[in-house]
This record gives structure tokens, C-alpha cells and sequence, in this order.
């Protein structure tokens, strides 16, 4: 897709650059939030026509009031509605009479109102259904096009003068966040061009204004504060559409709730919750995410320089204080950067210049550091070397009492650098950070910003295509589980294999078995799928005597914790081991759809919590990329002399579980495999147990 559609354009402009609003609900009183928007948009001086409407007064802040939409002289572009969510919704179906391309809903009382909220939610979504109108919100706090004048919100950030205009278009889905960003940027000097409040998304969600902004000339980089992934589909489109122009995006995401997981009957359901997810998506569409709140408006000038893909985790360090560098090291080493030491050749160079700097992994050149020639020098040494992907400049006091000649060497040797700079200031000093966002150059005021900041943009990769079959995923239907045998039948048909196994039937005389002892013994019935959790499982059984024995004590165990399950028959399994152990497991999200996850198995999976996830479907490079990033997978590896684990096979079944994530019949809702044997190399892996949830959409 080269463009936005040229039905897109028109709600787009009458949203992002409208030529006439009209203000329904405005206040006489410009300091109450109706009053607001009238007095946002003369003070920023916007060009465009702006109507208000009020039914009871005949001017509101000096200016002519209209009683309803259609007195007005002419249809405006976009309606901001400020009313009450019944007086809205009359206003709203006025607009969608009158032609009204956009409309624009502060109001509340729609679905998070009780019963009486959820008619006008009803009657909300008749309206957007009968077509011709965009509607954003409710809960939108409003849109501003800073570069148009046009600040058409009734946040009160934007009573503040002297707002930075640039190139960051920030789309939140809090709208009193806008405000806190908008005041830190500009403490920062980061410019935005837009600014918008998406409220609820009845209508009109966070990815689809984006991708309406994407071609705005203005609009370099765009800032996301996701609390949902509720329209995961459009969001990902647009990801898709800013990387193929090179506008980079980065994200802070809410919602590190385990609530949904601990209702999960699997470990994967557990271990791939809300937060995994959001991770997994976001690292999908090419999005650096951030976790800390600053960090999303430190990060931007670095995403224009780090945006090679991932991989580029390689940073030197020079420092005018050892001290302020090493809390730097710390936090960048426990995200998974390398901080490299100079390569010989790199300390030649600064040999060759008079240049020590120490023999560590930091290029410390203490009080030296503080004169222009010896930062300067060492600066382009190092920015020139190989071995940095990105090269970090710490600086002590100096940038607080001297900001011009602490920072100066910075901005002079980024000018001319071919790799990224990057400054992390450890004082308090705002003259030295302006003159470095000035510069365009990447400033970090914590350690922990600085290290978030680099690892979001050095993980960042290019949006994976193939994940193109994220939607929304949801059941009010019971869901059925499977029993061991029946989960096996379905992973066997997708290609997953699975361990041999026998079922046998309790009081009946125990047949010749298909392999050899020592043997497993579970029980096996649908509505048993944790078989330890009463007594269902008995391994080690070495010979048919025991094996009888072992079905009559776990006869008796379930019949004492579970009486109301009718047990019949058992699985026995032979007692296999291999190199290693882990869980491949799947669930469908309600908002990305479903996800893949590979995890430690057996008994160290909610011990170690080691897992990596994907979205379906997952091919094999991305099954081996997933095989190594698991902290457990050098023990599969071949790791110091150890048998390797056939890994081949492993991503294979990956793959496999995949396609069972696809599978329309029957539709898979959660499955887990755990643990799954990994075998020595060219032995292939094994299932061993399996959980799978079936239902309906």
C-alpha cells in the first residue's frame, strides 16, 4: 500500500487538519474544560472557521452562538462535542445527517457507565454503523495540529505558551498523559506535530489515525501510550506502513496484570500473559517499546539513528566520570547489551593521540575528558571504530556549570560521525540537555532511561509480514479439553510427535504392552488435566505387576479427591529421557490472536519462567531464533562438551504447533506440550504430555 485510500483522505484532513470546527456544548467561562477549546484555538491564532454551539445563550466568550448544528451557515468538517451522553448522541446522529466528515466526543457515559451507559453505547455504534461519519472517542480529550494552529482539545496542557512545534505525533489513549509528555518534552525541547486523544475507539482507533498522519510532511516519528491492544489489526498496518517510510515509532504499553493469566488452566496461558503479549506483538510490528515513562520521549532522537535492526547492541562507553558511567554499564548490561572494550587497534588510535582512557571496558578519561580537543578526539576515534554499534558519552558535573564546553565536543564530532552518538548527562543540567536536543542528539538524564531507551531501539526490527493474521479473538463458548490420548491424536495430525503410548482400560486384564518397562502410568480422563494434582500419575514402574498395582492406587486416588469423575481408563507411556526438556505451548489472544510460546519444561518451567514468544504463525528461522533466546537452550546446544539436542527438530515442531494455531477444525484455543523431549541430534524430540482446549468462535 503506497498511500491512505482517498476515502481515508477526507476523514483524514477533516480530522488532522480541519478547515472549520464547530464547538457543541462550549462554556461562556473560557477557564471550565467546555470553555476551553474555543479560547485554545483563538489564542494559537488557527486560520479555519470555528462555530460554537449552545442552545441556551446567544454568544459564548464574545463570539456568536448558534442553538444547533443545522443553523449553522455552513456543514463543518469536524465537530467537537462536549455535552452530556445523551445530548451527544442527538448531536452526533445532527452530524451524521448534515455530512459532518468527523466527530469528535469528550463525553462520557457509554459502556463504562452501568446500564444505562450501555444503550448509549448501543445507540452510539448504530449511528457509526449507518456509515459517512468518523467518530473519535468517547473519553477523547481532543486533537492538536501544531504546526496547523489547531489545537482542538480541552486539555489544559495547552494553556501553556511556547510549546515546541517538531516532528513527533503523539496518539495516547489517556488523554490527561498528553498533558505530563507535552510539559517533560518541551523541558526536553522535543518538538511534537500532533497530538490526539483516542479516548474508547468506538470508532476510530489509535493505528488508524496514525496511518492517517503517515503521510504528513510534518510528521517524522510517532510516540504510542497504549493502555489496550484492543484493534491490534489496524495498529499493526500502520507499523507496517511507518517502517516502509522510515517513520520510526515507539511505544509505552500499561497492563502488567497477571489476572487474565492466573486463570489460565496451562502453564503457557500463565507464562503468556497480557504483558508477554503486548511484548510479542509490539517486537512484530517493528515498535521499540520503552518501560519507563521518560525513556518514551528520551528514545526518539535515537530511533532515527538506530534503525538498522537488531542486533546492534555492541556500545562503547567514554566517560568524564567513572562513577556516573558504571550505574550506565550496570543498567545497560542487565537489558542485554555488550558495552565493549576498545578493540586493539581502537586503542592504538588513541595511543597514537595521547589518549589513555584506561585498559576496561570504559574509555575513562577522567579530568582530561573536560577539555574540547581530548573529548573531541576520542569521540571521533571511537565513533569511527568497527566494534560500536553505538557510542555513549557520559558527562559529570561539567554539563551543569559549563553546558557549552561539556557537550559542545559531543555535537561537533555527531555532526561528522558515521556511528550513532549518544549522551547520558549525570548532573542536573537542563542547558546542556537543550543544547543536545537541539542538536538532534540522543540525551539521556537516568541510567535507567538511558539503558531502556538503547535496548528498545537496538532490539527494534523490521515488521514481520507474515504475522499478518493478527484479529481479534474471542469465545462465549464453553471450551472442551482434551484427554492426554485425544491431544496427541490432534498434535500427531499437525506434526508433532508424540511419545508411544497404550490405553488401558481399569478392570480389565492388563494386555502385552507395545514396549518394554520401566513404564509411565496417568490417568486419563477429560476432566483431569493437572493428573498430579490427585494422585493420577505414577512413573518408574518396572514390570506388569507394578503396573497393576499403580492403576489400583491410582484408581483409589482420584475416586478419594475427584469422586464426582468416573474414571476408566489410564495411558501408559515407556520412561524416556533426553538431552533436555521444554514446553511449546499456543493460546489465542483475545486482542493479537494466537500466540506461540517456547519455555523451559518440566519441573523448571514456573521455577525458571525462561520463555520467548511469538505471534502465529512462526516459521522455522523464527523457531530458531525462539530456540535461542531461551536461557535454558545452551544446555541443548552442545554447551562446553555437552550432547547436542536435535534443535532442527525442535523448530520444527514449533512450526507444527503453528499450524495447530491455524487449524479451523476443531479451533484450537489453548494447547501446551510438557514437557516435550529434545532427543540428541538427528533423534528428533518427543512429547510426553499434552493439554489442549478446544471450542468454538
Amino acid at each position: 500500500m503506497s498511500g491512505v485510500d482517498n476515502v481515508t483522505q477526507d476523514w483524514a484532513r477533516a480530522l488532522l487538519s480541519p478547515r472549520s470546527v464547530a464547538l457543541v456544548g462550549v462554556s461562556d467561562d473560557p477557564a471550565k474544560t467546555s470553555g476551553r477549546p474555543l479560547r485554545f484555538l483563538r489564542q494559537a491564532g488557527f486560520a479555519g472557521d470555528v462555530f460554537s454551539i449552545n442552545p441556551r445563550r446567544d454568544s459564548v466568550q464574545g463570539e456568536q452562538a448558534y442553538k444547533s448544528l443545522s443553523n449553522l451557515p455552513a456543514v463543518p468538517e469536524h465537530v467537537f462535542i462536549m455535552t452530556g451522553a445523551e445530548a451527544a448522541l442527538d448531536a452526533l446522529d445532527e452530524c451524521r445527517v448534515l455530512g459532518v466528515p468527523v466527530a469528535t466526543l469528550l463525553s462520557g457515559g457509554f459502556a463504562d457507565a452501568g446500564s444505562h451507559g450501555l444503550e448509549n453505547d448501543a445507540r452510539l455504534r448504530e449511528i457509526i454503523a449507518q456509515g459517512g461519519l468518523r467518530v473519535l472517542g468517547p473519553s477523547s480529550i481532543g486533537i492538536v495540529n501544531l504546526h496547523q494552529k489547531m489545537p482542538l482539545t480541552a486539555n489544559a496542557a495547552f494553556a501553556e505558551p511556547g510549546l515546541p512545534v517538531g516532528g513527533v505525533f503523539l496518539a495516547s489513549h489517556s488523554g490527561s498523559l498528553i498533558g505530563g509528555l507535552v510539559s517533560r518534552g518541551k523541558q526536553l525541547g522535543l518538538g511534537f506535530a500532533g497530538l490526539v486523544s483516542v479516548g474508547s475507539e468506538s470508532d476510530l482507533s489509535i493505528g488508524e489515525i496514525c496511518l492517517a498522519a503517515l503521510d504528513d510532511a510534518n510528521v517524522t516519528s510517532f510516540m504510542l501510550f497504549l493502555e489496550s491492544l484492543r484493534h491490534a489489526d489496524q495498529l499493526r498496518r500502520f507499523a507496517i506502513e511507518a517502517a516502509r517510510r522510515g517513520k520510526p515509532v515507539a511505544a509505552y504499553k500499561l497492563g502488567r496484570s497477571r489476572e487474565a493469566a492466573e486463570l489460565a488452566v496451562s502453564h503457557t496461558g500463565a507464562l503468556a500473559g497480557e504483558d508477554a503479549v503486548a511484548d510479542a506483538f509490539l517486537r512484530a510490528c517493528g515498535i521499540a517499546r520503552v518501560s519507563c515513562f521518560d525513556s518514551l520521549l528520551e528514545i526518539m532522537p535515537l530511533l532515527g539513528r538506530m534503525s538498522g535492526g537488531p542486533g546492534r547492541k555492541r556500545i562503547g562507553v567514554v566517560t568524564t566520570t567513572g562513577g556516573g558511567a558504571a550505574m550506565a554499564v550496570d543498567q545497560l548490561a542487565m537489558r542485554g547489551l555488550s558495552v565493549e572494550a576498545p578493540s586493539e587497534a581502537t586503542r592504538a588510535r588513541l595511543a597514537e593521540a595521547e589518549i589513555g582512557g584506561g585498559a576496561g571496558r570504559i574509555v575513562d578519561l577522567t579530568l582530561a575528558g573536560t577539555q574540547y580537543k581530548t573529548m573531541r578526539t576520542t569521540l571521533d576515534i571511537m565513533s569511527s571504530a568497527p566494534e560500536f554499534d553505538l557510542v555513549l558519552a557520559t558527562v559529570g558535573s561539567s554539563a551543569r556549570f559549563n553546558p557549552e564546553l561539556a557537550v559542545q565536543p559531543i555535537i561537533d564530532s555527531a555532526a561528522a560521525a558515521g556511528t550513532p552518538l549518544a549522551a547520558f548527562i549525570v548532573p542536573d543540567a537542563p542547558e546542556a540537555v537543550r543544547l543536545l536536543q537541539q542538536a538532534a542528539i540522543p540525551v539521556f538524564r537516568s541510567p535507567e532511561t538511558c539503558a531502556d531507551a538503547i535496548a528498545a531501539a537496538a532490539s527494534q526490527q523490521a515488521p514481520i509480514a507474515y504475522a499478518g493474521n493478527v484479529r481479534s479473538e474471542a469465545t462465549d463458548q464453553p471450551l472442551d479439553t482434551l484427554d492426554e490420548a485425544e491431544g496427541y491424536a490432534l498434535l500427531a495430525k499437525h506434526g508433532v510427535p508424540a511419545a508411544p503410548h497404550a490405553i488401558l482400560t481399569i478392570g480389565e486384564p492388563l494386555p502385552d504392552l507395545p514396549f518394554a518397562f520401566p513404564v509411565a502410568v496417568k490417568v486419563l480422563h477429560r476432566d483431569l488435566p493437572h493428573k498430579s494434582d490427585v494422585g493420577g500419575v505414577v512413573l518408574g514402574i518396572a514390570d506388569a505387576l507394578a503396573l497393576a498395582r499403580a492403576v489400583t492406587d491410582i484408581t483409589a486416588s482420584v475416586r478419594k479427591v475427584r469422586p464426582d469423575v468416573d474414571v476408566r481408563h489410564v495411558l501408559v507411556q515407556p520412561m524416556m529421557r533426553g538431552i533436555g526438556e521444554v514446553l511449546i505451548g499456543m493460546r489465542r489472544d483475545a486482542d493479537v490472536g494466537p500466540v506461540i510460546m517456547l519455555a523451559a519444561g518440566g519441573i523448571y518451567t514456573e521455577l525458571y519462567k525462561d520463555s520467548t514468544l511469538r505471534l502465529a504463525p512462526v516459521d522455522k528461522a523464527e523457531a530458531m531464533a525462539m530456540i535461542s533466546e531461551l536461557k535454558i537452550g545452551v544446555t541443548i546446544s552442545g554447551y562446553r562438551g555437552r550432547p547436542k539436542g536435535d534443535l532442527d527438530a525442535l523448530a520444527d515442531a514449533i512450526v507444527a504447533m503453528s499450524r495447530l494455531a491455524q487449524s479451523a477444525d476443531p479451533v484450537v484455543w489453548e494447547a501446551e506440550v510438557n514437557p516435550m523431549l529434545v532427543l540428541p541430534a538427528g533423534q528428533g524430540v518427543v512429547a510426553v504430555d499434552a493439554l489442549i482446549r478446544t471450542g468454538r468462535k
